[in-house]
This record gives structure tokens, sequence and C-alpha cells, in this order.
């Protein structure tokens, strides 16, 4: 991967100077994330844990939470119980993502690791339940934040996953994220390793990635029966520098 760098007077290769920045700003709930087929609205368990119970539901194989560290719930009381704790933190700071046609959350996200000194903020814990998932309300919702991250000021947004999870390596990168590498052994939910795979875009590929999202979001960009002309894939490509190996899966005897 290319980096910019210059020469300090000992001759060491350092990082460009920079310039003064105002921190960028936190997540506030009483900002809502406006989109054309979906807004983000700050979690509250009172008002959307009964619409994601009953998406959730419909993951009839609960493969859904297979990298999830959270969940499956088997009924609303304990999803209210998780979501009531949610709701409380800053850091995860989480939204119910809502179908604008029907009113009903259909998913969440959330903004973590918020490090406003380093401008840096990560989204993760993104949960979609089957209403929302290979839609156009996924994509957009993803553009929302990554919109909203560098609005607010920061320079870097990062996705992390679990290193097997190969849906999700697929949609950071279709995303515009750019591999950074990964940290081994760094987790150990639900009772097994985790391995886990880094990307992050940064505020000089924003410009581009935004034109790429608005161009896959746009209504001619789909065909009568909802089919795409324009792979956000192939729009995104100039901003993914490295792109996630193939890896040899070994499994325990």
């Amino acid at each position: 991967m290319h980096m910019d760098f210059e020469l300090n007077d000992l001759g060491d290769p350092v990082g460009l100077p920079m310039e003064p920045r105002d921190t960028p700003r936190l997540p506030d709930r009483a900002v809502v994330l406006e989109g054309n087929y979906c807004r983000l609205e700050p979690l509250d368990a009172d008002k959307h844990v009964a619409d994601l119970f009953a998406g959730y539901q419909l993951d009839t194989t609960g493969q859904l939470w297979t990298y999830i560290p959270n969940g499956p719930y088997s009924n609303e009381a304990e999803l209210m119980e998780w979501a009531k704790n949610a709701q409380s933190k800053s850091d995860p700071f989480f939204y119910a993502i809502i179908d604008k046609k029907t009113g009903k959350a259909v998913g969440i996200a959330s903004y973590l690791r918020i490090d406003p000194v380093n401008h840096s903020i990560e989204v993760g814990w993104i949960t979609y339940t089957p209403l929302m998932q290979r839609s156009p309300i996924s994509t957009e919702a993803m553009y929302l934040m990554m919109a909203h991250a560098f609005a607010m000021g920061y320079r870097r947004y990062e996705w992390k996953c679990n290193a097997l999870n190969q849906p999700s390596i697929n949609a950071a990168m279709r995303l515009g994220m750019t591999f950074e590498g990964f940290f081994r052994q760094m987790a150990m939910p639900k009772g097994r390793n985790r391995d886990t795979a880094w990307f992050a875009i940064i505020d000089k590929d924003w410009p581009t990635a935004k034109a790429a999202f608005e161009t896959w979001l746009a209504p001619e960009n789909f065909d009568s029966e909802g089919n795409q002309k324009q792979r956000l894939s192939d729009l995104t490509a100039p901003v993914v520098y490295d792109r996630w190996p193939t890896l040899t899966v070994r499994t325990s005897n």
C-alpha cells in the first residue's frame, strides 16, 4: 500500500504534517439520518424492539447470528433487555434502521471505537433482519452512517469483522473499504476463537465513494423489477486499494 511521507532533519521517513482541524463531534441522539429508502433513528427499545424481534424471527435457520456477539433471542423480553442496555451507551452508539415504506424497524447498526482525538470511528454491530437484506435499504443505511461520520469531522472510518465471515468481508469491499490486515486471536465470542479482519476508508477517498453511492442509489440505476444496472463494487473499485486474500480454512480434528 502506498503511504505518503517526508524525510525529517535526520533523514528518517515521517508522516506528513497535519493542518489544524476541529475535533470531530460525537454522535447525537437528537440527530436522525434521513435517506430515500430508510432513516436511522437512535435505538429506542420501547419503540423499536417489537418490530426488530418480529423481523429477526423471519430468520428460521439462525444463521443470522453466526458471527454476531449477541443473540439469537428466544423471546422479545430477551431482546428488550439487550436493547435497553445498548441504548444507554454512547459507545457503541446504536441506531435502528427504519424502512420508510412500512415505518418499521428492520435492523440495527452502530458507531463504536469512537476516537475524536485521532478522528477515527468504526461501524459495527450490523444486524439486519431478512426484511432488509439484499435491498437498497442495507446499502443506503451504510451510506448514511459513512456520510454522517465524515460530516462530523472524522478522517478514518473503520469496518472490522470475523475473518471467516466472507459475506461481511465482501460487503466491506463493496462499500469502498480497503483491507488493512487482520489480528489473530483478537476475541472469543460465544466461546470460539475470532481472528479479526480490518478494513477502512479515509476522508480523502470519501468524495469518490460518495459519488459512487449516489450513483448506485439513484432510482434510474434500477429497472422496473428493482434489478441494479450498475454494481456498487464497480463504482467503488477506485478507492479499494488492497483486497482480502484467499485464506485456507483449517478445521480441528
